[in-house]
């Protein structure tokens, strides 16, 4: 199931994930890189799916390699609204990355990038 699990949650198929939840898959598995639907969902962009994610007590804080969030995944490639839900959730912002270039914050990192948009959901969650 846990194949079934990663590869529904990466097509961005909100029904199919609903059904493997409503079977018990876990919502926290990770793949070959130790992230999460969750992260590699804010990873994409896939909105719909961090949200239905999110919903389901998804753990948001979960660290991968250099000890990057699901938060700091969608803060790097610049999507919003994945931003927004997981501020609106929870999720730490104050947790910083590891390691050269990762060892930033979510806010750290949309201020080098010049992120406006994001930099103010941040500040204002701070």
């Amino acid at each position: 199931m846990k194949q079934d699990w990663l590869e529904a949650t990466q097509s961005g198929d909100c029904k199919q994930v609903q059904d493997l939840l409503d079977q018990g898959a876990d919502i926290n598995a990770l793949d070959k890189h130790s992230q999460t639907a969750l992260m590699n969902a804010a990873l994409r962009g896939d909105h719909h799916i961090v949200a239905q994610l999110v919903s389901h007590d998804a753990n948001l804080d979960h660290t991968a390699k250099y000890k990057l969030t699901a938060l700091m995944l969608a803060v790097i490639n610049n999507h919003k609204e994945v931003v927004e839900i997981l501020v609106q959730s929870g999720a730490d912002t104050s947790l910083q990355g590891s390691y050269g270039s990762f060892a930033k914050t979510p806010l750290e990192y949309a201020r080098d990038a010049g992120f406006t948009d994001i930099v103010r959901i941040l500040e204002n969650a701070s």
